[in-house]
Order: C-alpha cells, then structure tokens, then sequence
C-alpha cells in the first residue's frame, strides 16, 4: 500500500512539474484564445464605441491572435491593477501602452517594441513664441494631466508654474482661451485630441527621451516570447500593422515621431 502511494504521489508531481513547465504559448493554443488585458477608456488607443470595444491596441490584439491561430479575449482593467492582474495570472498579456523599463523588465519579459513616441508640448495655433524645450517654458503655465508621469518630467526642469487637471479636454480649453501658455501630453495622442476638440490648437515641439512601449507577459516563456515577436514582424512585414496605425495616427507608430 505504501509503494502505491508513493508512486501515485511520483505521478502526480511529474504532471504538476509537466504543467508548471507548459510554455504560454502551449497553453494559449490549446485554449484556443489569448487573454489581453486593457483599460478600454484610453482612446485612441483602445475605449468604447456603441458598448463595444475599439481602439488600435484592439485592432492590433486582433491581428496578433489572428497570426497565432487563435482568437482574442478582451478584459478590462484600470491601470492600477492591470499589470498586477498579469502577474497573477489572470490574463496572457497587456496590450496598454506599457512602457518597456528595467524595473518592469525584472517581472514580466517583454515583445519587441510596438509604439515608439515621446513627450510633446501642445501649443495655440497663433503662438508667435518658441517653445523648443521645457526650459523654454520656465516662468510660463504649463498644464497637464493629473497623475501623469509628465508632471515630474516638468517639475524635474523648476521655474514652470505645472498646473494639472483633471483630463485633456479642461487643459486644451484652458490653453485655447489663453489661461496657460502650453500643454504636455504622449505625441501619439496629441494628433488625436487635437482633432476631435476642433480647438485652434497644433502640435508643437516633442521634449524628453524616446519612450519605447511592448506587450508584457509572464517569465520563463520563451515559446510564446519567438511567436509573439514574429507575429508582430510579420504583421509589420505585409502592411497591416502600418494599416492600422496609419488609420489611427496617420503614420506607422512602431517608427520615432518626427519633430514639428
């Protein structure tokens, strides 16, 4: 009886090893879905249209499961608890705009980059003054999103009066009407919001480094790691990724933006 046991306990810790070993990608094609996770209030990155989900993140997470031979599962998450969702397993990947840092780097590994852009100041459409920098900006009103990283990035240089606000359309009204002197947002974005506020507003000069954003997903899957990354090149190599993004910010993300 004791030999039985012992050997049922050897077989049921070889299948808990064989699982535990399960690369994602293994996993992934036998569900036959990968699980992506995204704020869907982010837009035009991804938000809700008619109750339904749109944006490029999900246009692309739909290429993606398309080139795996899957289909895609959506969930919704705030962005303070999606990357923790991901680390307990709760969906394959984030398709958010995660940006791709050593500290992150040390928890999730990491697809190619998808999106490369940096911050960039919003001006009025008659500005005569030159903003080529943040230093330009000291003794001037600057406005922004609250709790944006841009915050730090404009306090990091002193001598500019940050005012914050709670979304982009206060900020751009504020910034037409003339009570702040420039606007920071991403430089994916700005085009977007630009346009639908039809405020005489225009992009102006890009400032800061070059931020690079990927897909996370769980360590120790290098198989899902090879055909996730070649899923991306290859929907870069027939055209469908600079499709989709040219659809979204008329010209391909995944490339540096270009200064105003």
């Amino acid at each position: 009886m004791k030999m039985r046991n012992v050997l049922v306990a050897a077989v049921l810790l070889g299948v808990t090893l064989t699982a535990a070993a399960a690369d994602l990608l293994d996993t992934v094609k036998q569900r036959g879905t990968l699980k992506v996770a995204l704020e869907g209030t982010y837009p035009p990155f991804n938000y809700k249209e008619n109750n339904q989900l749109a944006g490029f993140e999900v246009e692309l997470a739909q290429a993606l499961a398309q080139k795996l031979g899957v289909k895609v599962e959506f969930t919704t998450s705030e962005w303070s608890a999606i990357l923790a969702g991901l680390q307990a397993g709760k969906y394959d990947v984030v398709i958010n705009q995660v940006g791709i840092t050593d500290k992150r780097k040390e928890t999730f590994d990491f697809s190619e980059p998808y999106t490369i852009s940096s911050p960039q100041l919003i001006i009025r459409k008659d500005e005569k003054r030159t903003f080529k920098s943040l230093d330009d900006l000291k003794g001037k009103k600057l406005g922004l999103g609250q709790g944006t990283n841009f915050a730090d990035l404009a306090k990091a240089v002193g001598g500019i009066d940050v005012k914050t606000y709670p979304g982009a359309q206060e900020y751009l009204q504020d910034l037409a009407l003339g009570r702040i002197d420039a606007a920071l947002n991403d430089s994916l974005l700005i085009p977007y919001i630009v346009k639908k506020t039809k405020l005489p507003l225009k992009p102006g000069a890009p400032v800061g480094e070059l931020e690079k954003s990927g897909i996370p997903f769980a360590k120790g899957n290098p198989k899902f790691k090879t055909a996730l990354n070649k899923a991306l090149a290859d929907l870069e190599a027939d055209g469908t990724f600079a499709k989709i993004s040219t659809k979204w910010f008329d010209r391909d993300v995944s490339k540096p933006p270009v200064a105003q």
